[in-house]
């Protein structure tokens, strides 16, 4: 075959490869705050038995990043906001933060990583500008270092915004960014734009409703809303819609209203609110879907679905900070272990979620509190527990709610004892506790096992490696890039 018509066959095979990652809009986030993490490897099994196409990471963790290796999952990955001071203040760390993270498993290593998110909600009213003067000369760093690498048309930039960097007095159509960020985001506008890179956003609308006792919960939903927002010729039905359209709105009062849009997070937690639960969850998840594979788009941009929507987040994370609420560590729509909670039709393909395989469990033990023991001296024990372990799932919201001070003192126990891993002296608590072979859990209220961490593998199901045909269609498609990029085409 001549070398043009191979050329033309391995390109045609690349986009043949990049074509069902195309279609997919909805990703998911995936968090590792948790004192029970499923190896990397179960859990991209697990995004490929849900086909899911996309996923964002907050760091860039090796061995997750190993994993995804020829899953042929597209990967945002994350500069932390620690390390946004370095990187804009030395091209060579940045050039070195991308060489290790980015460089190395690109390619032959067939990760396909297609944006890095530097800092994470950089903006946030409560960090006070900490990192706002860091985050355009890192972004310059990080694009020197990527077309020094031959990455800069392939790896965008973009930074994860919370809604808050912009607000309206009344209506969408007043949408415009705080007064100390116009000039900033004006430059990361201008950058985002010269490069296709889409404007990340992360919507919620959930602590709308918790924060504010006259937010109209229907409102928060996507079924229409007895609480309609009128905005001149459009009509909100949903605070997605109206959130959307207000950043909508402050883009174009600073020239750029047309600039991709994507959500970087957006979801409703299972418990630890009043507003939290499954029926909830499920509700606004589902209709989020619904509304965007619908491509109906919103009322400025009708037609016109987000770029990409990143669900929060596909697994609980029980170590995160409760000082939000409880409800901070049940957003997934799966538990810690891969174990959907509800039923969802994510639009990829599958009906349902389909559960993690091959879990690594701890052995079937658990920790109660001694039937045979007085626990009158139980209180400090409990504060011990509770403040390592989560407990959250106790309080009015959770699904452990109610069980009575026996429960509540095993659930506390058992919590620490999986912590650590099962260590015979974690469930001595005084004497008050004890180990038991017979699950305790009740109703709704599961009493977990934890995970053992020393299976916890970074090698996926497919052995860390290309897996078959996915596998070797990324990196053809990949080098098929790079070789029309070298020869002046792409």
């Amino acid at each position: 075959m001549a070398a043009g018509g191979l050329l033309r066959a391995l390109l045609v095979a690349a986009l043949c490869a990049a074509a069902w990652r195309a279609e997919a809009a909805i990703g998911v986030n995936w968090g590792t705050v948790s004192d029970h993490r499923a190896p990397p490897g179960v859990v991209v099994d697990l995004m490929r038995a849900n086909r899911i196409s996309k996923v964002k990471l907050f760091d860039a963790d090796p061995g997750v990043l190993r994993a995804l290796a020829g899953s042929g999952i597209q990967i945002m990955v994350g500069v932390t906001n620690d390390e946004l001071a370095s990187i804009a203040g030395s091209q060579a760390a940045a050039d070195d933060w991308v060489a290790q993270n980015v460089s190395r498993y690109v390619g032959r290593g067939g990760v396909d990583i297609r944006y890095i998110a530097v800092g994470n909600e950089p903006f946030l009213t409560s960090y006070q500008g900490q990192f706002q003067s860091y985050i355009i000369p890192a972004m310059t760093n990080i694009q020197q270092s990527l077309v020094k690498a031959n990455l800069a048309s392939y790896v965008k930039l973009v930074v994860p915004c919370n809604a808050d960097a912009y607000q309206s007095a009344s209506v969408p159509s007043q949408g415009v960014f705080r007064t100390e960020l116009t000039q900033i985001m004006t430059q990361l506008a201008a950058f985002l734009s010269s490069s296709g890179a889409p404007f990340v956003v992360n919507i919620y609308p959930f602590l709308s409703l918790y924060q504010s006792s006259d937010f109209p919960q229907d409102y928060a939903f996507f079924e229409g809303s007895t609480h309609p927002v009128v905005d001149g010729p459009n009509v909100y039905y949903n605070a997605f819609d109206g959130n959307f359209d207000t950043l909508v709105s402050a883009l174009s009062k600073i020239g750029y209203g047309n600039l991709p849009i994507a959500i970087g997070e957006i979801g409703w937690p299972t418990e630890g609110a009043p507003s939290a639960n499954l029926t909830a969850a499920r509700a606004f998840n589902q209709g989020l879907i619904n509304r965007v594979t619908s491509n109906k788009g919103t009322p400025l941009r009708p037609g016109v679905p987000p770029a990409d929507v990143y669900l929060f987040s596909l697994l609980d994370e029980e170590g995160k900070s409760i000082l939000p609420g409880n409800f901070e560590r049940h957003w997934g729509i799966f538990s810690f272990d891969g174990q959907a909670k509800y039923p969802l039709n994510l639009g990829l393909g599958n009906s349902v979620l389909k559960n993690a395989k091959e879990v690594p469990y701890l052995p079937s033990r658990w920790c109660v509190a001694n039937p045979a023991q007085n626990l009158d001296g139980v209180s400090d024990h409990m504060k011990l527990a509770c403040s390592m372990a989560d407990c959250t799932t106790l309080y009015y919201g959770g699904s452990c709610y109610g069980i009575g001070e026996k429960g509540n003192v095993s659930y506390a126990f058992n919590s620490y004892y999986q912590q650590q891993k099962q260590d015979p002296k974690s469930c001595d608590f005084g004497g008050l506790g004890m180990i038991t072979y017979l699950d305790p859990s009740m109703g709704e209220c599961r009493f977990l096992v934890g995970v053992d961490d020393s299976k916890n593998s970074a090698v996926a199901s497919c052995g860390g490696g290309c897996c078959g045909v996915c596998c070797g269609m990324w990196v053809l498609a990949f080098w098929v890039f790079m070789y029309l990029r070298m020869m002046g085409s792409a």
